[in-house]
């Protein structure tokens, strides 16, 4: 019986918690359209189509993002403008490919070094209070298949 108790006392709790976390709706994950494709980041690990990792050690990382303190100097820019996420034009569909972010080191997978200098592959540029520069740069990373800049791997 005393188990009983707890039980049902317990479920009004994570009725509770569950709608002051955002309700039962996941909140809108970070994407880009490149090419009519539409990349986003998964919001499951098993759901992912690809993945990257990230790296302190910039000897480990296969691509280099640097983080720029201006738009103008970015290859890649997010902010935070527009009042509804549904107007970017960017809606998940079954064409959507999923990047996910694994905490090992693959050989197969991309690499991220992300810093605030040095020479990278990419720039970007973040003003966002939902998208992270770690986010950013797992998509930019993953939309190009993990690949470094045509003039950035010539150097």
């Amino acid at each position: 019986m005393l188990r009983f108790k707890i039980l049902a006392s317990s479920i009004p709790l994570v009725l509770v918690a569950m709608f002051a976390g955002g309700g039962l709706t996941p909140a809108a994950q970070p994407c880009i359209a490149i090419g009519g494709v539409a990349v986003q980041l998964a919001t499951a690990p098993w759901q992912a189509q690809s993945y990257v990792a990230f790296t302190e050690d910039p000897a480990r990382a296969t691509v280099r993002v640097r983080i720029v303190e201006t738009p103008e100097t970015a290859d890649f820019t997010v902010a935070d403008d527009v009042d509804n996420a549904s107007e970017t034009g960017c809606g998940a569909t079954a064409a959507t490919r999923l990047i996910g972010v694994t905490a090992g080191i693959s050989v197969s997978e991309p690499v991220i070094y992300l810093s605030r200098d040095g020479e990278a592959d990419y720039r970007i540029y973040v003003a966002s209070s939902r998208v992270t520069p770690r986010d950013a740069a797992a998509l930019i990373v993953g939309a190009n298949g993990g690949h470094r800049r045509i003039a950035a791997a010539a150097l």
